[in-house]
């Protein structure tokens, strides 16, 4: 059996030939040999165990050749701190979406300084990371998160499980689920892709499409949200979307359309791309 030094090298440069990531290639190995980094690099010259190294063989070729996402063969992503479980029913958590976690708190403690209870909703929470991540990071949050698919609300209510959270997870179609339940904070990363978009294979053959695309423009999902939020909204509130970086003017047009005289916040990401819109009532 080679050691770990020589199993990382060899299949590195496979997935280099291959077009692939090699620091995908890395993060499998870590995920067979059940290693930190660091104890990885403390065991680089002793040999790989026979079925470990079979393992990560196998994996490894099931990403570079099936072009399967490294997180539905590890069935594990990291997003915020916290290891959440994913499979094809969800979508990977992305670490765009953490910078929205993290504008999104921020709001928080601006706008709901005083306040001791601030109740959230989660409009399709997917894997539940938005509505479990943010509740773990403020203990005032009170959070309920809307999901369509049973098969993506079983994922959420297991990482909700594991992670030992308390959101209060519900099946239906975006706001319909939560009928006369008001709260200060709305979170969604709704599907946004418009449906005629070609997308890479290893998105569009393994994310699931209820997830992906918004209708022709892509922006179907906001509409809705915004046309259905407003019995649901408190007097103080706060809207945070995450969207494509191009759709930022059509959703702010939308939210002026349905929501008249608010406050509304664009935020760039770490690419300087125009990915997320917060809303917020004009206080007077």
């Amino acid at each position: 059996m080679p050691t770990y030094k020589q199993a990382l090298k060899v299949n590195e440069q496979y997935a280099k030939d291959n077009g692939k990531e090699p620091t995908a290639v890395k993060l499998l190995l870590l995920h067979y040999a059940g290693m930190s980094n660091t104890a990885l690099i403390d065991n680089l010259d002793k040999k790989m165990p026979k079925d470990n190294y079979r393992s990560f063989r196998a994996a490894v070729d099931e990403y570079v050749i099936d072009n399967r996402p490294i997180q539905h063969i590890t069935e594990q992503e990291y997003f915020y701190g916290y290891p959440f479980n994913v499979n094809e029913k969800v979508m990977i958590p992305r670490c765009e979406t953490e910078e929205l976690v993290s504008y999104t708190l921020e709001l928080i403690d601006e706008h709901f300084a005083d306040k001791k209870t601030i109740d959230l909703l989660d409009i399709g929470t997917g894997s539940g990371c938005l509505a479990i991540a943010l509740s773990k990071e403020e203990s005032k949050i009170r959070a309920v998160g809307t999901e369509l698919s049973e098969e993506a609300l079983s994922m959420a209510r297991k990482n909700n499980n594991d992670l030992d959270g308390t959101v209060e997870f519900v099946q239906g179609d975006l706001l319909t689920p939560v009928e006369d339940m008001k709260f200060d904070v709305f979170v969604s990363n709704p599907p946004y892709i418009p449906n005629d978009e070609d997308l890479e294979p290893v998105v569009k053959d393994y994310e699931p499409h209820m997830a992906l695309f918004g209708g022709e423009d892509g922006l179907d999902y906001y509409r809705r949200i915004l046309k259905e939020i407003k019995p649901h909204l408190r007097d103080e509130f706060l809207i945070a979307f995450e969207h494509a970086f191009n759709q930022a003017k059509a959703i702010k047009k939308l939210v002026k359309k349905e929501l008249g005289n608010v406050s509304i916040i664009q935020k760039k990401d770490l690419q300087g791309k125009d990915r997320m819109t917060f809303v917020k009532n004009k206080r007077k």
